[in-house]
């Protein structure tokens, strides 16, 4: 379990016993965020679409009979509704995404329907949700208007997105911002157990990242394979964190 337990949280008691359900658990964060929670003793349900991969970490991990492991598309909004109302889950991370900006371009169609409405579906899925629960939407730093600072960006500061994948978390942000304004709280049509947040998120790097169009992941392949390292843009400056890092934020 890598000692995950001994990483420091605020109270790592709180996730004992608590139900989490998990959207995209099989990819590269959900898969550690799975392992992490499943070691502090969290009751975990995994929607997911099948990665296919070989060297797909959340196989490698073995954790399918530990957790509720469910295959399927976050566009099945009826079976994910049905998933999410005999789960009764206390939170929720949605992190289920298309996350690649080349594909974005590539497919724009399936970026969108599965970034918007991909989330539209989760929020959806909890609206009658009767215990309390926490959900945390997984967006990232690429939500902001591109204005070329020198300084980070802030909170506050315009959304915008230049390609695809960008404009897509940026409209997640928008889309949430507004199910938030309307659904949660004690007016009608409102539910008071809901509490809904969003996270943005950098460049994360990290043991068992297989995925397409990353600079480690592609060095390491073009080793294995004795072919030269294509580095798409070698003029650009990439912050990068550490894949607990971020996850110990959501946690």
């Amino acid at each position: 379990m890598m000692e995950l337990e001994k990483l420091k949280l605020s109270d790592n008691n709180f996730w004992n016993n608590k139900r989490v359900l998990i959207t995209g658990h099989t990819g590269f964060k959900g898969s550690w965020l799975s392992l992490w929670l499943h070691s502090l003793g969290s009751s975990i349900c995994g929607f997911s679409k099948d990665d296919g991969d070989e060297f797909n970490l959340f196989n490698f991990l073995n954790i399918t009979s530990e957790i509720e492991h469910h295959i399927d598309n976050i566009s099945n909004n009826r079976k994910l509704s049905k998933i999410v109302e005999d789960f009764q889950p206390n939170v929720i991370f949605h992190l289920a995404a298309q996350p690649l900006v080349r594909k974005s371009y590539k497919e724009p169609l399936l970026t969108w329907s599965t970034n918007v409405m991909g989330t539209l579906n989760i929020l959806e899925a909890t609206r009658n949700l009767k215990n309390k629960c926490a959900v945390v939407i997984i967006t990232s730093d690429k939500v902001y208007k591109n204005n070329n600072w020198l300084h980070g960006y802030r909170e506050g500061d315009e959304l915008g997105g230049h390609d695809p994948y960008s404009s897509s978390k940026a409209a997640c942000e928008l889309l949430t911002n507004s199910w938030r304004l309307s659904y949660c709280g004690t007016k009608i049509n409102q539910n008071p157990n809901l509490h809904i947040a969003t996270a943005r998120a950098g460049n994360v790097i990290g043991g068992g990242d297989w995925a397409e169009d990353r600079i480690i992941p592609d060095l390491i392949k073009a080793s294995l394979g004795k072919n030269d390292l294509l580095v798409r843009n070698p003029k650009a400056t990439r912050p990068w964190q550490h894949v607990l890092d971020p996850l110990s934020g959501y946690l």
